[in-house]
């Protein structure tokens, strides 16, 4: 397939890109980026690095971004500011909106318009949808929250399902992703790894999770599979709280993992972003079981067994 990708250089993108190369699918990264990196695929024509920035309309009257869209088999759009790496002042707590919903509209406006769109878009959301609670258990048919996450992706998803009827949309509800260059797993690691890591906060907060291996593969299979469509949780079947989390983690690299980290600390540097951190949610996937999706990693024993290894 041609694939139009958009925030795909990042955390998920070092292993999203080359699985979808290996799967001799010809790709077109969209990237606010300098191009870095695949030069032998680059040089045969199957990447094509377009420096820009998809949520700026300007971006999308480029003739080079035109040109790919409309010979594009599907879009994946995974473009949004990190969550929970600033204070949520109301400068960034714009910046985490426009990031996404201006990315997400000025794509769907331009899927409306063109005289060929792909046949499907795979749009992330997360499972900050929920809001969060450390009793309430989330499905795909569970309500949304009500602070500013839940409203962010409420209006994330609402863009994306905007696409013309002939598109077949997929909005992926994506967990904590887990491996070890990067994501709440990379900071985490050289803590730990030194015996001085531990639970955050309470440690009674719930983690839904998925291996990256995992969301990489999910992604793979929305794309071709023709029975996926609308919202799906992408998460692993094991929720765990952060005390379990910390525990397992400590035991995989046979480390201590005794030290709590105080809330108050993150809060001080995080402002209300400590909420993705200290705040969680319970959340599976009724529709990963319906449409027999097969995890490598089910277990949490499992994915940070691989992702330290």
């Amino acid at each position: 397939m041609r694939l139009l990708l958009l925030g795909c250089t990042g955390f998920v993108g070092r292993e999203l890109v080359p699985a979808l190369l290996e799967a001799d699918h010809q790709l077109t990264l969209v990237s606010r980026r300098l191009a870095w990196g695949y030069e032998a695929e680059r040089a045969d024509g199957r990447v094509k690095w377009l420096q820009l920035d998809p949520a700026k309309s300007v971006s999308w009257q480029t003739p080079e971004l035109v040109e790919a869209l409309s010979t594009s088999d599907a879009v994946v759009n995974l473009a949004g500011e990190p969550i929970a790496e600033k204070r949520w002042t109301a400068v960034h707590r714009k910046v985490l909106e426009d990031s996404r919903l201006d990315t997400t509209r000025l794509l769907v406006d331009a899927l409306a318009v063109s005289k060929s769109p792909p046949s499907v878009l795979i749009n992330a959301s997360a499972i900050g949808f929920f809001g969060t609670s450390p009793t309430a258990k989330f499905v795909e048919s569970s309500p949304a929250g009500a602070d500013f996450l839940a409203s962010l992706c409420q209006r994330w998803e609402t863009a994306a399902a905007a696409v013309p009827d002939s598109v077949r949309q997929v909005s992926l509800r994506i967990g904590i992703v887990l491996a070890s260059d990067g994501g709440a797993l990379g900071k985490m690691l050289p803590i730990f790894r030194t015996g001085f890591g531990g639970p955050i906060g309470t440690g009674k907060q719930w983690m839904s999770w998925i291996h990256r291996s995992d969301l990489c593969d999910l992604i793979q299979t929305a794309l071709t599979d023709q029975t996926w469509s609308g919202v799906v949780n992408a998460v692993s079947p094991e929720p765990v709280s952060m005390a379990a989390f910390s525990k397992q983690l400590g035991r995989s690299l046979n480390r201590p993992s005794l030290l709590p980290v105080p809330g108050p600390i993150l809060q001080l540097l995080l402002g209300d972003g400590a909420k993705v951190v200290l705040e969680g949610q319970q959340v599976t996937s009724e529709r990963l079981d319906s449409l027999g999706f097969s995890f490598r990693y089910p277990t949490l024993v499992s994915a940070l067994a691989a992702a330290t290894s």
